[in-house]
This record gives C-alpha cells, structure tokens and sequence, in this order.
C-alpha cells in the first residue's frame, strides 16, 4: 500500500469575519484589510524525530558543544514534508481566487529557517527576482488552468524574508538558524534585504520567553499592515502562530476561538482577513534587531513524554 501523506489543506479558509455585532454586520474600508494566509512548515525532521520519540529531548544541544554540529540544527524537510508542500501547490493551483480559477499571492513572507525556506518554495515554485517589478516578470498560470491556455502573463510573488515570524527561538537545536551567507546560496533569489544579522544572534540555550514572542508577533502584524500588497502568504512555524493567534478570539464563541487558536499542522494553511486600526504610536516600524543576551548553562530539561504530538505544549517548532 502507498505511503498516506498527512495534510490538512485549507482548513479554516473562509474570510468571514467572526466577531458579530449588534447589527449582524462589520464594514471595514478596504485599504484597512488584507487577507493574510498563514502556513506551517512541512514536516522536518525534528517532527519525526520527536513524534518517534515522544518528547523533545532529541532537540536540545546535549553533548554538542557547538549547536550547530547537531545533526537537526536548522532542521530540513523530510520527504513527507516535501510531499505535504507540493499537494498544497496543487490545492492552490485549482482554487479559484479574486476572479481567477487559481489562488495567487502579491506577496510571499518566510521565516528564514531552511525549513520554512523550502517550505515556501516547493508550495510556490520561483519566485520573483529582488528588484525587478511584476510587469517584468515572465511568470505563468498555473498549468491546466484557463488562464495558462490563454497564454495569460502572472506575475511571481516576491519571497521577501523577515526574522520576525521565525519560531520562538532558543533552547531547541531545530529552531537555530544558519548563516545567511549560508542560506543565501541555496535560495539565491529569495529577498534577503531586511535581515539585519549574518549570524543567528537570537539563538541560544534560554527559551525566548512568552511575552516577548507575543510581543514579536504584534509587531510582525503591525509590519503586514504597513505592506501596500492585499494578498500575503506567510511561511512561518507553529509556536510563533499559537502565540500570535492566542492574542484573539476572546469575542468569539468558544468554539470559533478553539479553531483559531488550535496548534497548526504541518504544511496547513490557516486564512484570516486583518483588519487595522493602526499601531500605537504611528512610527515607521524597523526590522527586529538583536539584543543583548545574557550567557545562561546550556539546557538540560526534559520535557515529559507523550505518545501524541498534538497534546504535547512545546512540540510546536
């Protein structure tokens, strides 16, 4: 029997808008809104790794003095998950999406872990090059589309690179990342422009705390807003989108607030329209920048095991 790829597709993709007032309606200007399509990485092989074990002590630097000689530091994609991305490009490619029979995207916006690198390129092929404008761009509909029959000219998404929706970093090799000199060879035509640090200088033994990941995330949705682009993907890593997503809902029904905030699968694509009513201060918002971190012991907690992947608090990465 064929090997069953896990995948959960488009799971919650509606664009409603969940908080209903007294009138039974919200109307929203719509330079206030973007729809915004969050996706998990596929699988990598710290998943398999930890689902095989069932806990995450395979993730810490151990015996490694360097956590980047351990083998799932900046952990790729397995072949599950490389299978897991391309059947979402074949979802998107048929879904039909602002008067077109495929979805199609303005702007793609990636972690830049390896994992969510190649997440986003098997999901979205070649991107556009850095600096050249979509009337430039030889890009194609999806093939067996109506458009691609027509010969029908799609510009490719940028793939704009951003530390801010990287995973909630430290304490877990997997969550590490590679130099960007490094990096930069592999995904050459990936925009790499607004990453600030050559070096990961947010890694290390201390698990970045909760509030500062919630604090992250308000300020990458605050950088979303200020995009001109309407249609954004972003590729980014389970832990960072429960601390986001855990941020809303409270006028919800349970329920709609349990699938919202509900841990992501691997390669799911999660869809939200966002509405702005500005940031706090009006300021131009800067790309996230190292702080000084103090030096800690390396880590040696063991979180307690557990057969499922999904009830286990930190298996997120």
């Amino acid at each position: 029997m064929p090997e069953q790829t896990s995948f959960t597709g488009m799971l919650g993709d509606g664009f409603s808008h969940k908080s209903v007032p007294e009138s039974g309606f919200s109307i929203f200007l719509a330079d206030q809104t973007r729809k915004v399509h969050f996706i998990r990485h596929a699988e990598g092989f710290h998943n398999a790794e930890t689902q095989r074990t069932g806990d995450n002590y395979c993730l810490l630097r151990g015996a490694f003095q360097n956590a980047k000689d351990h083998p799932l530091y900046d952990s790729r994609l397995t072949d599950k998950g490389i299978k897991q991305a391309q059947s979402l490009r074949k979802i998107l490619a048929h879904r039909p999406s602002g008067g077109r029979s495929f979805t199609s995207f303005d702007l793609v916006v990636v972690s830049p872990l390896t994992r969510t690198c190649e997440t986003a390129s098997e999901v979205f092929g070649e991107p556009r090059k850095p600096g050249v404008p979509g009337f430039l761009c030889d890009g194609r509909a999806p093939e067996g589309t109506t458009e691609y029959a027509a010969g029908i000219k799609v510009a490719r998404p940028r793939f704009l690179v951003r530390e801010e929706c990287r995973e909630r970093y430290g304490h877990y090799v997997c969550d590490g990342r590679r130099s960007i000199d490094e990096i930069r060879e592999e995904f050459p035509d990936f925009d790499w422009s607004e990453v600030t640090s050559n070096e990961d200088a947010w890694y290390g033994d201390e698990r970045e705390s909760d509030e500062d990941c919630c604090r992250r995330a308000r300020h990458f949705l605050e950088w979303l807003n200020s995009r001109p682009e309407r249609c954004i993907a972003v590729v980014t890593h389970s832990s960072f989108l429960r601390h986001l997503f855990g941020q809303f809902g409270e006028q919800m029904t349970q329920e709609k607030k349990d699938s919202l905030q509900r841990m992501a699968g691997n390669c799911e694509l999660r869809s939200i329209v966002l509405c702005s009513h500005g940031n706090k201060d009006g300021k131009a918002l800067e790309p996230m920048r190292a702080r000084a971190r103090p030096n800690v012991a390396p880590s040696t907690i063991r979180v307690p095991s557990s057969s499922s992947l999904s009830t286990m608090v930190d298996l997120e990465t």
